[in-house]
């Protein structure tokens, strides 16, 4: 391991965020996740300011929000955080939670579908799912990070597994999802592929489902033959965005996000993943960890009219800036490297 590594791996472990700490035990360490050590760490991580903060936005000031989606602060989004922080697994004070996101994304308009033969304005999505072209024009990584977030937090049962036979219902032939609703798209997207995916693959390896495990190992095609972040026909980079890391990224797809799913997935180290670990590493800053390139969200703790229907969390992420560390960040980047054995 680098010097630099060694002593960002070190300072990463005496981080004040419990959540960092758990990141790089348990994926760098590589410390059994059933230790004690472990278990006591997040425990901590359940009382933790952070936990604290995003449960708070659902229970006082946000429990009226009516929509599970807003960003970032709908019950979606609590769950999605608290999976990403290691708020551990089967606490039943989250039911209520999980239940209104199921409700959501289960409800009668994606059992219902239409065919169009002209692109679909997103006003008739109360008229259920459009298939044009032959395929379905769904956002299907709101059911996939639902799936993936429920699953992770141990929450996962028989209605949940509902989301994953909607998913693969919805998959398209190359593999991935989009909802791009004119009739000319026929390459999955990115931003909808990925989560799906990650959903797909931590329900099969709780349900024991083979056919969820095929589809999540199909839909990683999609990203895999294009080497993470470029095109198939010329080898360009496909967008400047998807090689600046961010953190959280929700919905949206980078570079990093990619090597993650591919290192939860088991296939960081398909030949194809190289140039993206290749890029990473040479993003690497001169004193060692990486820095956020970018971020998706504001701070705010007031619920005033002014940040009502805008993206904010209830919590700092560390912030942005080209020259500086994120913790986050880098505890991902370190992430995928150890697991691609470049540690």
């Amino acid at each position: 391991m680098k010097r630099e590594r060694s002593s960002v791996v070190d300072a990463l472990l005496k981080s004040e965020e419990p959540s960092v700490r758990w990141k790089v035990l348990t994926r760098i360490v590589r410390e059994d996740p059933e230790s004690r050590k472990v278990l006591e760490l997040r425990e901590e991580i359940r009382t933790s300011p952070r936990a604290k903060a995003l449960i708070a936005g659902r229970d006082k000031r946000f429990v009226r929000e009516p929509y599970v989606y807003a960003n970032w602060r709908g019950a979606h989004w609590t769950l999605a955080m608290l999976a990403e922080i290691g708020y551990p697994m089967g606490d039943e004070s989250l039911l209520s939670m999980r239940d209104q996101v199921l409700d959501h994304w289960l409800n009668s308009s994606f059992y219902m579908e239409f065919e169009s033969k002209s692109a679909v304005p997103k006003h008739r999505s109360a008229e259920g799912v459009p298939i044009i072209q032959g395929r379905y024009r769904r956002c299907a990584s709101q059911q996939g990070n639902a799936l993936y977030s429920i699953t992770r937090l141990g929450l996962a049962d028989k209605k949940s597994d509902r989301l994953a036979e909607r998913l693969m219902h919805w998959q398209w032939p190359d593999g991935g999802w989009n909802c791009d609703r004119k009739p000319s798209a026929h390459i999955s997207s990115f931003n909808e592929s990925l989560l799906p995916m990650l959903g797909l693959a931590a329900h099969a390896e709780r349900a024991k489902d083979d056919a969820a495990r095929a589809a999540a190992l199909k839909a990683s095609e999609i990203f895999l033959c294009r080497r993470l972040f470029k095109s198939r026909t010329d080898g360009k980079m496909i967008s400047p965005h998807w090689v600046r890391p961010k953190y959280p990224r929700y919905w949206h797809y980078d570079m990093l996000g990619g090597l993650v799913a591919m290192a939860e997935m088991g296939l960081i180290k398909d030949a194809r993943c190289a140039d993206a670990l290749n890029l990473l590493e040479r993003k690497e800053l001169p004193k060692g960890g990486w820095a956020a390139q970018g971020r998706f969200y504001k701070v705010s703790a007031s619920m005033d009219m002014s940040t009502r229907f805008g993206s904010i969390s209830q919590v700092d992420w560390g912030g942005a800036g080209n020259a500086r560390m994120n913790e986050w960040v880098t505890a991902d980047a370190l992430y995928v490297l150890r697991a691609a054995g470049r540690m």
